[in-house]
């Protein structure tokens, strides 16, 4: 088939989904599901594939909420594109994740009218658990991406960029046990357990003036005593560490459990850590296929600007995990004013919107066209390959 042909008739079937793509993003954006949770866009995602005549994998690779659909001949190159739908605690889809899940699948659906002929196979991939859960990581281990040449998604931003600033992420559970006491009548006879969790913090707040400025620590506690009149007999906290590279998050990491277990030691008091699997890994971009999606994203109407210092959104995702198995992108689409920052009540705002509204349908677009080309073109996959060869 005829590359034109082809992108003639994404063109088209976007333009037919497009009431059903909004529709889905409307209910899951009123329906904010969390990690693990997502039974209801789970069916309402799926249902949409199964409506256009799609068979769809339900609970894949041992997940309740994960999803897998291919469509068209295996003997040739697969393209994935991957669709995310969990929400935050408290603020919902204020990371728009209601317009991954519809923009992917709508992309999907519309290179499934062409992969066959083309010559290859695209893979519809519904990962669950982004925020926290690490749904991708668990399918990449199950082999979701095993016969997958390369990866896709799009991710909504307060701008059009090209890339997201992703960085290595782990998440760590701390527990602290002292002995308990009256805290008037027998003060001596206890070991202060939110005294060693506070000397931890403290001590990483020092550290924190000592890690390089693509680092970050971030905690909260999570269990801080009964009552004033009681010495706390246990305490809690939870900890996000993030690094620029994997390599570089583990030398982090140990550095972050020293100060934790410095505070149990100053208090006489026990520290149990537990470091919660999988970590997100950083976010290798594929260049090559950045500068096929950014061309397309042009002809949409679309301009990304580069991931330069002063335009860019730092976080961490598990799409960086499977940018280490497949070469991959996460470029961010705007469905904001400039300024409004993600996981921010104005944001979810947003991306229920008008605004949403159009980047599912721009989004859908932009990828399916970016699919068509790395299916037509043998040389531009050869390109992605030994650029993700390189890197790795």
């Amino acid at each position: 088939m005829d590359v034109a042909d082809a992108k003639n008739i994404v063109r088209a079937e976007i333009e037919r989904l497009t009431p059903a793509l909004l529709d889905l993003s409307h209910t899951i954006h009123a329906n904010p599901e969390l990690n693990f949770e997502e039974h209801h866009a789970h069916e309402a995602l799926t249902g949409v594939l199964e409506d256009n005549g799609i068979d769809v994998t339900r609970g894949a690779y041992d997940m309740p909420t994960a999803f897998d659909a291919r469509v068209g001949t295996a003997d040739g190159p697969t393209v994935a594109v991957l669709c995310e739908y969990d929400a935050l605690p408290g603020i919902g889809h204020a990371c728009g994740h209601n317009i991954i899940g519809s923009a992917g699948l709508g992309a999907g659906i519309a290179v499934a009218k062409v992969a066959k002929a083309l010559g290859g196979r695209v893979a519809i991939l519904g990962t669950p658990a982004e925020e926290g859960g690490g749904g991708k990581e668990f399918m990449v281990r199950r082999g979701a991406f095993d016969d997958v040449d390369l990866a896709m998604m799009v991710h909504p931003a307060d701008r059009d960029l090209r890339t997201f600033h992703a960085i290595a992420i782990q998440q760590l559970h701390v527990t602290y046990d002292g002995q308990a006491a009256h805290a008037a009548a027998s003060p001596h006879r206890g070991r202060n357990a939110l005294d060693a969790a506070v000397l931890g913090y403290n001590a990483v707040a020092a550290l924190r003036q000592h890690i390089r400025p693509d680092e970050r620590i971030h905690g909260i506690f999570t269990d801080a005593g009964d009552k004033p009149n009681i010495v706390p007999s246990r305490a809690a906290a939870e900890w996000y560490v993030r690094s620029h590279k994997m390599a570089s998050l583990e030398t982090l990491k140990e550095r972050v459990q020293r100060c934790l277990q410095g505070g149990a030691d100053a208090s006489g008091c026990e520290m149990q850590a537990e470091w919660i699997d999988p970590p997100f890994y950083d976010m290798i971009d594929n260049h090559p296929l950045l500068d096929v999606y950014v061309r397309n994203a042009m002809d949409v109407g679309r301009h990304p600007l580069p991931s330069e210092e002063g335009s860019m959104v730092v976080g961490s995702t598990d799409m960086g995990n499977v940018s280490y198995a497949v070469p991959s992108i996460h470029p961010m689409i705007k469905v904001a004013p400039e300024g409004t920052p993600i996981h921010t009540p104005e944001f979810e705002v947003y991306t229920g919107r008008e605004e949403g509204d159009q980047a599912v349908i721009d989004g859908a677009l932009t990828l399916a066209l970016t699919m068509v080309d790395c299916l037509a073109s043998a040389d531009t996959r050869e390109e992605i390959r030994a650029a993700f060869t390189a890197a790795a």
